[in-house]
């Protein structure tokens, strides 16, 4: 039996739906992506990761380091590989859902960064339009410049975007006070109404709200010269499962 495409966009919506993470009590599920790494590699890449989260340019410090052979859901480590397990943007979305936030995904792409001031996407893919998440594809495309931005200040990074009616724009303040001194940040713009959000126009009566890619330290580790395989939106964890990267 032929199996209907996914659009990202319903894989989002899928997962989001499962998100039971509660900022406030730092407990929950969260959606993960998981990347492989050499085995070999670890301590670069997780010298890389450290100097990514102190950039500012992580959605989260949390992260969860999986030995080969282990299994992640339903997915097992490979022999000398070894996985990373970081926390996806779509998480976000499903927090704004679980807050009775009406919200659509729109899509991920690059974004300008200019003296760590977000200016504008400059590459964007929609959801709606594609099986494959877009930070993947663009990963794939060296066209980020994340090194930079962690030592200059300035270059490109991976970030999505989502609109939210404009009518639960207080709903969406709580969201953004109770992810203060959360784990999980990486909020980079949030529009007005009727407006564009860094150049990427929403739908009428709609404010986008524009977050940094999960995937960022991924790509800055590539960035270095490892060889990294990433699955973005791979499943659900609870959050309890995870460590801060500052402590490794």
């Amino acid at each position: 039996m032929n199996l209907p495409l996914k659009f990202v966009s319903h894989k989002i919506e899928e997962y989001a739906l499962q998100v039971t993470y509660d900022p406030r009590k730092g407990s929950g599920r969260f959606v993960y992506n998981l990347s492989l790494i050499d085995s070999k590699d670890l301590e670069r890449s997780i010298a890389v990761y450290k100097d990514a989260f102190k950039a500012g340019v992580c959605v989260s410090g949390l992260v969860r380091f999986a030995s080969s052979g282990e299994e992640i859901g339903d997915f097992t480590i490979p022999a000398e590989k070894t996985g990373i397990i970081t926390v996806c943007s779509t998480t976000l979305d499903g927090i704004l859902m679980h807050r009775g936030v009406p919200l659509n995904p729109i899509g991920g792409g690059v974004v300008e960064i200019e003296q760590r001031i977000p200016r504008r996407f400059t590459h964007l893919i929609l959801y709606q339009h594609t099986t494959i998440d877009p930070l993947q594809v663009l990963i794939a495309q060296e066209i980020t410049s994340i090194t930079d931005v962690m030592r200059k200040g300035s270059g490109t990074i991976l970030a999505n975007i989502r609109e939210c009616h404009m009518e639960a724009e207080h709903l969406v303040g709580q969201v953004i006070d109770d992810l203060t001194g959360s784990p999980f940040t990486g909020i980079l713009d949030i529009g007005p109404p009727n407006s564009p959000a860094l150049g990427v126009q929403v739908s009428p009566q709609y404010m986008g709200i524009v977050a940094l890619g999960g995937t960022n330290p991924m790509a800055a580790i590539r960035e270095a010269g490892i060889d990294v395989t990433i699955h973005a939106i791979k499943g659900l964890l609870d959050i309890g499962t995870m460590s801060e990267i500052l402590d490794y």
